[in-house]
């Protein structure tokens, strides 16, 4: 009887600790306070109170992990929107220096100073603001027509600009003479960005100002062009299939009398030109860049072959007007189809053009063109 009642003792103990979790109980001692838990036959040792605690700081723990999340979140999102370490920023290259700018004014320049005489040197003025004294009457040279050929920066927003001036000379009597192309050099000075030609890598106001009055120089060294990649001449047969595909092609494309593409490849996207230039057509010549001595049959499909065509083309006036036009043909089902219309003629590999002596005789009148002594302090 007495073992019995100290086994039931430890389960009253067990079940008043199990009500009151979250509290700490103290029973008065008794004499089973020494009472120790037998080892279950796993040989674990089993305790209320262990387990208890044990729930507690596991349910703390949960508590705290849903409290900390809104934080740790917070914590992720600067850690990856935050620069990685060890990347390089990447830096803006810097804007080349265009000299687009320059050139439109110095070709302005040019213009307003061929025009300008004694008593309009003020038109002078939004160019050059130096002091300018012209002996020539106004309007005694005018450029009907002018260009730039050769823009180069000699230091930082600083430009040499060249511009060829078609000139007319106009004498008291009204009458004019044209006196051929000539060629100014202007040194321009640009600020503002380097977009507009100035030394800014950042937005500014672009503005130019001339630091002479145009030099007259002599024409840049005319050239003889390379060797063309047309070595064989076929004439204007129309036997030669390949002459009347280009023929044909060029009729269409020229006048609009017949439709582009029977005689282009498929997938091409010429389009005639609109609304047409010309009433007529005709070939007068034509080179290739295939060795055979005849071109009666089309070679097999996909054979290339590159033309140099010269024609006659009838404007609306009736005026024949000389033309040359570089094409690609290709073989396909027994005929030649137009595959492009290039860019500029083939010339041969390691072609380069030389110097030849300039053929351009000048006019009589052409010294009256050159800048008075009083306009010549560049």
């Amino acid at each position: 009887m007495k073992r019995a009642h100290r086994q039931r003792k430890p389960a009253k103990k067990h079940v008043v600790e199990a009500e009151t979790w979250d509290e700490e109980v103290e029973e008065e001692p008794s004499e089973t306070a020494a009472y120790e838990p037998e080892p279950d036959e796993t040989g674990w040792t089993t305790s209320t109170a262990r387990m208890a605690g044990l729930s507690r700081l596991v349910r703390v723990g949960v508590w705290a992990l849903v409290a900390s999340g809104p934080v740790l979140g917070v914590l992720a999102f600067l850690g990856s929107s935050g620069p990685a370490q060890g990347v390089t920023k990447p830096v803006a290259a810097a804007t080349p220096a265009s000299p687009v700018g320059p050139a439109g004014f110095a070709e302005l320049f040019v213009s307003a100073y061929l025009q300008a005489g004694q008593g309009s040197e003020r038109d002078l003025a939004p160019y050059y603001s130096g002091s300018v004294a012209l002996a020539v009457k106004p309007g005694t040279r005018t450029a009907t027509q002018s260009t730039v050929i050769a823009s180069r920066e000699v230091q930082p927003g600083y430009w040499s600009v060249t511009v060829a001036a078609d000139v007319t000379a106009h004498d008291d009597k009204g009458k004019s003479k044209r006196l051929g192309v000539q060629y100014f050099r202007v040194g321009i000075q640009a600020t503002g960005p380097a977009g507009a030609g100035g030394t800014e890598q950042g937005p500014a106001t672009a503005g130019y100002a001339a630091t002479s009055l145009p030099a007259q120089v002599a024409a840049p060294t005319a050239l003889k062009p390379g060797g063309l990649a047309y070595e064989t001449e076929r004439g204007a047969s129309s036997a030669d299939p390949s002459v009347e595909t280009a023929r044909g092609f060029l009729a269409a494309y020229l006048t609009g009398t017949t439709e582009l593409d029977r005689y282009t490849s498929p997938g091409t996207r010429l389009q005639p030109i609109n609304p047409a230039p010309y009433a007529a057509v005709k070939v007068t010549g034509v080179q290739d860049d295939l060795s055979a001595s005849g071109q009666q049959k089309v070679p097999a499909d996909g054979t290339v072959l590159h033309q140099l065509v010269q024609i006659d083309a009838t404007d609306q006036a009736g005026s024949p007007v000389a033309l040359s036009y570089a094409l690609t043909l290709k073989s396909r089902a027994g005929r030649w189809e137009v595959a492009s219309v290039d860019d500029a003629p083939a010339v041969r590999v390691s072609s380069p053009p030389s110097a030849a002596p300039h053929t351009t005789t000048p006019s009589p009148g052409a010294a009256t063109a050159s800048p008075s002594p009083s306009s010549s302090n560049s």
